[in-house]
């Protein structure tokens, strides 16, 4: 098969692949080097590094400087303190008039808790004092609200960091943590004479010891990859430094004659879609009769530190496409791609159109970001201080611990990943059952120095691809280039890829699009096989010409319909398909890509 594009495709197996150069013509500089700004110190780094392990990686001047910003024009605006004293004695008069009807009876609530916060449901939070000490931190959690926002001169970036680290310290000190003040935990500890604390301190002297031996949490160990998750048969027909391509079996007399090739964010391992048999995204494609071929990333290590993101394009994307090529030639791809690999895809989709290489018949993005100005709440650890911190932090050790990712995302969701979490299994005793999907959340990968570092620079803080500036092998990448019909998948109430962020790529995209918005988050939304309960989904297409309609707009005029995207989905493909034909073969030896071991291979286990 000839090469249809210029940068060195990674040889199958043990062939060593050609180095991408590190300054391309136009591309950004690296990390550590620019033209006109000198490179930092290494006793900076080091400082920087160490100071990282005490902070858990956050940069200290950036959370000074947006303290500063908010807490200098709070100072010069006397009428948000006025306004501010003025709600503090208004929302002291309704606690006191309600704590008064309270020791009479239950009354209605002076104040609601916000829909996602589900920590006051039980009933036993409507007793007396309980109902008081409630009502009282909602009103005390509104009000610094109040008092973090909507000041003027504050830049939004600084608002939103001080708005958070409040909400932080508030849930920190919420009532539900303590066991003086949760009425179910008092409830459970009179119930059982103390033996859930004892129960409690179990588990989190297990957890402690887990942790610092490296390993998952108690129960992840009954989810192993080949056994109860990655299971769907298949072998792996491609090995490089960077990936292996699983090509699935088939499970139908014929298959769709169009492949699909599934690029998996690197973030973690591949498997999120490709779970446990009743709701593995792969087997429902092979059922469905599609030949499949899934990218594992191998989990880098600190020898990786100089790979970027033109390695993960030539080493992932584009070597796949060529294998998947290979082993149905003269047929196009259809590609999918998953959070961060379908940025990665959309790049490739780009490029490859302004070569004029049609080999891709359709993209679908799943929860995944072209356009990076509302990035949502990850944003709030993207700036020019927080990442020079993290690219030392970075440097010192090569890559990103899986650690320091994975405490970033329970951040943002610290009420459902860390607060709730040590209530019901510290205070409460009980173990939350682990699942499939608990279980891959806690198998992370690490990030190579030089990629991570342009990822966050290129496309969260300069938004280089959405605006046009970013290369590959020297050359513009343009999203408006790509032609092929698209899916886009957004989740309601996905916290790393909003969906409005996603919808985005309405705006670019210079061909018809059909946009879903499901219900469930970042990840639950995607694993949301066919008979989940509670499912929902908005699909409408827009063809190329049509005219823009504000995200607002689409959501209103498009109703929801009950169940799985999964469906609706497989019919777009096959409709854009050209029929059915009998399954190829695994595999291409003559091509240098013979089946080298089944699957999942052997990146999905490293460490």
């Amino acid at each position: 098969m000839n090469n249809p594009h210029p940068l060195p495709i990674a040889a199958p197996a043990a062939v060593p692949v050609p180095e991408l150069p590190r300054d391309l013509p136009g591309a950004a500089p690296g990390p550590a080097a620019s033209a006109d700004i000198e490179a930092p110190t290494t006793a900076d780094r080091l400082l920087h590094a160490a100071m990282g392990r005490l902070t858990s990686g956050i940069s200290p001047a950036a959370l000074t400087l947006a303290w500063m910003d908010w807490a200098l024009h709070l100072a010069q605006s006397p009428g948000k303190w006025a306004r501010l004293c003025e709600k503090a004695v208004r929302k002291g008069g309704r606690f006191g008039q309600y704590a008064t009807r309270a020791l009479a009876g239950t009354p209605e609530p002076c104040i609601a808790p916000l829909p996602q916060d589900r920590r006051f449901d039980d009933a036993a939070w409507q007793r007396w004092p309980f109902n008081a000490i409630h009502q009282g931190f909602l009103l005390n959690q509104q009000w610094w609200h109040n008092a973090t926002t909507g000041i003027g001169g504050v830049s939004p970036h600084h608002e939103q960091v001080v708005s958070f680290a409040a909400r932080q310290l508030l849930d920190m000190v919420s009532p539900v943590n303590f066991v003086a003040t949760n009425p179910q935990v008092l409830q459970a500890t009179a119930a059982e004479g103390g033996m859930n604390l004892l129960r409690g301190a179990a588990n989190l002297a297990e957890d402690w010891r887990r942790q610092a031996a490296g390993k998952a949490p108690a129960g992840a160990e009954d989810f192993v990859p080949g056994r109860t998750v990655a299971a769907t048969p298949g072998r792996v027909v491609l090995r490089n430094r960077l990936v292996e391509l699983i090509q699935y079996a088939p499970a139908t007399p014929d298959v769709q004659a169009e492949p699909v090739l599934v690029v998996p964010a690197w973030i973690m391992k591949y498997y999120i879609l490709d779970l446990s048999p009743g709701n593995s995204l792969v087997r429902y494609l092979v059922g469905r009769g599609h030949t499949v071929f899934m990218i594992s990333w191998r989990n880098p290590t600190e020898a990786d530190r100089d790979l970027g993101m033109d390695d993960y394009l030539r080493l992932g994307v584009l070597a796949a496409l060529d294998a998947v090529s290979a082993i149905v030639p003269d047929r196009r791809i259809d590609t999918v791609g998953y959070c961060l690999g379908g940025t990665l895809l959309a790049i490739a989709a780009a490029w490859l159109a302004r070569r004029r290489d049609a080999r891709i018949n359709t993209m679908t993005l799943l929860a995944a970001q072209t356009d990076f100005t509302e990035a949502g709440e990850l944003t709030l650890f993207v700036d020019d201080s927080e990442l020079d911190y993290l690219e030392d932090i970075m440097w010192r050790q090569g890559y990103l611990q899986t650690r320091q990712m994975a405490g970033a995302f329970e951040l943002l969701r610290s009420n459902d990943l860390v607060w709730s979490r040590a209530v019901n299994d510290y205070l409460l005793g009980r173990r939350r059952p682990m699942n499939d999907l608990m279980a891959w959340n806690a198998d992370a990968t690490r990030m190579p120095f030089r990629m991570h570092s342009e990822y966050l620079r290129r496309l969260f803080l300069k938004n280089d691809l959405f605006e046009g500036r970013y290369r590959v092998d020297g050359q513009p990448v343009a999203l408006a280039d790509i032609r092929v019909p698209c899916f886009v998948v957004a989740t309601e109430t996905d916290h790393v890829a909003p969906w409005k962020s996603v919808y985005k790529i309405n705006l670019v995209a210079d061909a018809d699009v059909t946009f879903v918005l499901t219900s469930g988050g970042h990840n639950a939304g995607i694993v949301s096989e066919p008979g989940h309960r509670g499912r929902h989904f908005r699909s409408a297409r827009r063809s190329d010409g049509d005219s823009y309609v504000a995200p607002e707009d689409w959501a209103a005029a498009t109703p929801p319909r009950a169940g799985s995207w999964w469906p609706a989905w497989a019919d777009w493909l096959a409709a854009a398909g050209s029929g059915r034909v009998a399954p190829p073969p695994m595999g291409n030896p003559q091509r240098g890509l013979a089946p080298l071991e089944p699957a999942p291979g052997r990146y999905v286990f490293q460490r």
